[in-house]
């Protein structure tokens, strides 16, 4: 099968996205950070990852309030997807919108999983995943509209995290 032009810029951007990821969580497994590791109690361990994803839900608010400011000035958006037909601006806010709850919900899971089973010392994870989530939705924000290619790097930074703190814990 040949890849279009499209495909292939997706996977170079996943392919970045993928070699950033494993770099930077391999890395912090093995450095172990002191000043990144809670303290051992469960208590410790889960209210250390939720302070954490303070961050991805704070990105969750603003995929929200983009698609909230945009409706509430315009017009032809203000009644909500659900009462128009929606400009091509609120339906891709829309899906961003969508994209980016599916991605809180996967990232906030596997956090409170990683911080509950996995070893103390490799709790830096966390905050790393949530530092890639950040950066990944914000690329994924400015290269939406612009196609797939233009925001593969930032949707990869956003999912491959997790999937690679699932497949350790498995």
């Amino acid at each position: 099968m040949q890849l279009t032009e499209k495909q292939k810029g997706v996977v170079r951007g996943a392919g970045m996205a993928m070699v950033i990821t494993l770099i930077t969580l391999i890395g912090v497994l093995f450095w172990q950070p002191d000043f990144l590791t809670p303290s051992n109690t469960m208590a410790g361990r889960l209210s250390f990852a939720l302070k954490v994803d303070l961050f991805v839900v704070l990105i969750l608010v603003i995929s929200i309030g983009r698609l909230a400011r945009h409706r509430f000035h315009e017009p032809a958006d203000i009644d909500g997807g659900g009462m128009s037909v929606g400009t091509a601006r609120a339906k891709s806010l829309q899906a961003i919108l969508q994209n980016t709850l599916e991605q809180t919900v996967l990232a906030i899971t596997l956090h409170i999983l990683w911080a509950v089973i996995a070893p103390v010392s490799w709790l830096a994870a966390i905050p790393v995943a949530v530092g890639l989530f950040v950066i990944g939705r914000l690329l994924f924000f400015s290269g939406y509209e612009s196609g797939a290619p233009a925001r593969a790097v930032g949707f990869g930074l956003t999912f491959y995290p997790n999937v690679l703190l699932l497949i350790i814990l498995a």
